[in-house]
């Protein structure tokens, strides 16, 4: 009985290797060694006729043959019908492959590093400092004392009397000066925080900060930077102009206005019908500034100006409410 068993797995075996793993000659082994009236089913039927004391033993090796026949069995179909289905596809491998999802880098950072790649070109160099800062170098290093009207101008977040978190860049300018000596020529760009949140602000929002300081400094050399920038953002036709405005830290000081880019300065709803909209803050920088640093104003003159990352992407792209940058909506992102 045994060795009934051992000849019926290697027919079996032997089957399968000669069927080609041809689905239907598998089927067919199926039901000639499983079937009802399969050759196993028939060794089954012998059992009765073992004597009692083998007929556990007989049985075992049966149910083991059973197992192993429909695994090889299974195995083999499971294969063949891979085979058959991937026979039947037609491919075309001139197809190119689906290219993955990639990620893209957000408007807001994309306008900075574009406002960093023109003023790196103009010879600045990027500067980076805290985020919490010293209300010394937030406010009064740059000529806002703890009683001047100005501080209600920035909406502070105060961590401490004396601690802050800083409401601009500003304080960049004054702690490089006092480390460097001129020509200095640089930009700080970084995160700023004001209590304001509405269509047109949020309580963090993203500035770049710039000073230039030496020799024969001129309003000048200010105009002249900043046209260039606002040409070499917006193009070579957006006319400017310069207003003049008031800043504790700067003297004379303006504020530059672009042609509206919305409606090419005819007058819209974004420009309020004036064709105009203000993108930044500039002067010279006070003497007194300089006095802070240890900078004799009768040697060194210098200007500064600040801008806001987010205004200047809202004009680029055409944005008309602050907060999709926050909302982090992919439908939105995409189009960047």
């Amino acid at each position: 009985m045994e060795e009934s068993v051992r000849e019926l797995l290697r027919a079996v075996r032997q089957a399968i290797a000669e069927s080609g793993r041809d689905v239907k000659a598998l089927d067919q082994i199926r039901v000639r060694f499983l079937g009802r009236k399969g050759e196993l089913t028939q060794l089954f039927k012998k059992v009765a006729t073992v004597s009692e004391g083998d007929r556990p033993r007989f049985g075992q090796l049966l149910n083991e043959a059973k197992l192993q026949m429909e695994n090889s069995i299974s195995a083999a179909l499971d294969q063949a019908k891979k085979q058959e289905h991937i026979g039947k596809e037609q491919f075309d491998v001139t197809v190119p492959g689906r290219s993955p999802l990639r990620g893209h880098l957000h408007p807001i950072t994309q306008t900075a590093l574009e406002i960093g790649r023109i003023f790196n070109w103009l010879g600045f160099e990027t500067v980076e400092g805290p985020e919490v800062e010293l209300d010394y170098y937030n406010f009064e290093a740059l000529n806002i004392p703890k009683d001047h009207p100005a501080r209600d101008m920035q909406d502070t977040f105060y961590v401490s009397e004396d601690v802050v978190l800083r409401t601009h860049t500003s304080p960049l300018q004054i702690r490089t000066m006092e480390q460097r000596r001129p020509p200095i020529r640089i930009i700080a760009p970084g995160k700023a925080y004001r209590c304001d949140s509405d269509v047109t602000h949020t309580p963090m929002f993203h500035q770049v900060e710039g000073l230039m300081v030496g020799e024969n400094i001129s309003f000048g050399d200010l105009k002249g930077i900043l046209t260039i920038f606002v040409h070499q953002m917006f193009g070579p036709d957006v006319g400017l102009r310069f207003r003049p405005s008031f800043f504790p830290f700067t003297e004379p000081s303006a504020e530059v206005d672009i042609q509206c880019v919305m409606c090419a300065g005819r007058g819209c709803r974004v420009c309020s019908d004036t064709g105009w909209l203000e993108i930044l803050g500039s002067g010279m920088v006070d003497p007194e500034v300089f006095k802070m640093v240890g900078y004799d104003p009768e040697e060194v003159t210098g200007f500064a100006f600040g801008m806001g990352i987010e205004r200047i992407a809202m004009l680029k792209f055409g944005i008309d409410d602050l907060r999709l940058f926050f909302e982090n909506d992919l439908r939105f992102l995409r189009q960047f």
